[in-house]
């Protein structure tokens, strides 16, 4: 588990892995770089053990190679330079233009300069695999999704898969809006991460599209804290986006710096992330003792997220299927080859093996395109060390394409990069 300190993630993921018999005696390998967050991570882990009675074996590391020496999976859930200076540094450069974000780790200027950060780091990551464990499964949590999960695929030989909680959150809160037990309402998701769009919505064979949309149409008390996507869901026929605080920054429809009315009328959250950042760091500092003491009550309830599941279906054969981010290889036919697509999984013995899903409607993909051109063109940046190719991402993103003359994005992308430093290696 490569960015343990992570404490709270990485300990669900570990609950739900060592909540399957089958693998309640797995050696387990902490690594992060901050000691004091590992060593919270190491207590946390033999805690959740005991909790459910199970016998791991578990070491944390400081050194990456060590840890994944001879594994037969990882998980990735790192962040290059954190909240400060890497996030900060996202948030208030392009503030100085007039740019509002959201949660700029995935699309965007922020979503930009994350991946040009996080790409190196993830290919060094992926060199060590190539050496120590070269028949590794990578599980990548770490955003933005498309553009690392993409860069990993085309950079390395690692098997890799790049995972997200949005498509089967988004079931979740379908079923509800619809008041439909989820497991009784089947679907079809696709497109790439944080734009994957529902396909198919479906109880017991009837389309439950017209029913979502007159729910909607009739003012459901759930539209006014999700305006952004039942907005988009209104325009093109669909439902997707991860979330509205995600979406209204991957369009140029909601974020506008001369329109603080469209901020307003479909509550678009600015600065979100940021403020998120600063209450797991307060929580942080007032719990971190109590964690290391065991004064912090603790209980183990499965999650939602895909690991433990892809882990146990490669070791038993049990036949799952996630919905998971990897190369566009005849999966999508309407969106570019080799663009990192998220599609539905069938995972066993046998691994990964997306699903072909065909053509998206056609407004979807030509949506969803849009932000291919971002991921596809900073992919390139971080590949070959081009700079202007990161020029290029900028000025083809929607957002900030909606927002900025072309010498404002120029000079801004000049200020990132002096901003960010030796965070981001030297490009020509």
């Amino acid at each position: 588990m490569i960015g343990a300190g992570s404490v709270v993630f990485s300990m669900h993921l570990l609950g739900d892995i060592l909540s399957f018999p089958e693998l309640s005696e797995s050696e387990i390998a902490l690594m992060d770089i901050d000691p004091e967050r590992l060593k919270v991570a190491e207590v946390m882990a033999h805690r959740i053990a005991d909790y459910l009675n199970v016998k791991p074996t578990i070491r944390a590391f400081a050194d990456r190679r060590a840890a994944l020496d001879s594994a037969d999976y990882a998980v990735n859930m790192i962040n290059v330079a954190g909240y400060k200076p890497g996030t900060v540094t996202d948030f208030e450069i392009p503030k100085r233009y007039g740019l509002k974000q959201t949660i700029a780790d995935t699309l965007g200027i922020g979503g930009i300069f994350r991946a040009l950060r996080t790409i190196p780091v993830l290919l060094s990551m992926c060199r060590d695999m190539e050496e120590v464990c070269p028949d590794v499964q990578l599980l990548n949590y770490v955003n933005p999704m498309a553009m690392n999960t993409g860069a990993i695929l085309r950079g390395s030989k690692i098997r890799t898969v790049g995972l997200c909680h949005g498509i089967q959150g988004d079931h979740l809160w379908l079923a509800r809006y619809l008041g439909i037990p989820q497991e009784e309402l089947s679907f079809l998701a696709a497109g790439t991460n944080h734009m994957a769009f529902f396909l198919k919505l479906e109880h017991n064979g009837e389309d439950m599209y017209p029913r979502l949309k007159k729910l909607a149409e009739d003012g459901a008390e759930f539209v006014q804290d999700d305006r952004v996507r039942f907005e988009m869901m209104r325009r093109i026929g669909y439902f997707g986006g991860e979330s509205s605080e995600h979406l209204a920054e991957y369009v140029p429809y909601f974020i506008r710096r001369d329109r603080e009315d469209l901020i307003e009328r479909f509550a678009v959250p600015i600065d979100a992330y940021i403020r998120g950042c600063e209450r797991q760091i307060e929580w942080w500092e007032k719990t971190r003792d109590k964690l290391l003491s065991g004064d912090e009550p603790l209980e183990v309830h499965r999650t939602s997220e895909y690991a433990s599941y892809i882990i146990h279906s490669m070791e038993t054969g049990t036949p799952r299927v996630i919905y998971g981010n990897v190369l566009n290889r005849g999966l999508i036919t309407n969106l570019p080859d080799r663009c990192c697509v998220e599609v539905p999984c069938l995972i066993d013995r046998n691994g990964v093996q997306p699903c072909v899903v065909g053509d998206l409607p056609p407004q979807v993909a030509a949506l969803v395109r849009t932000n291919v051109n971002v991921h596809e063109l900073t992919i390139e940046a971080a590949l070959t060390g081009k700079r202007e190719h990161v020029y290029h991402a900028a000025m083809l993103d929607p957002h900030t394409s909606a927002e900025l003359t072309l010498d404002e994005i120029w000079s801004l992308v000049d200020d990132l990069f002096e901003a960010h430093g030796s965070w981001i290696p030297p490009m020509s």
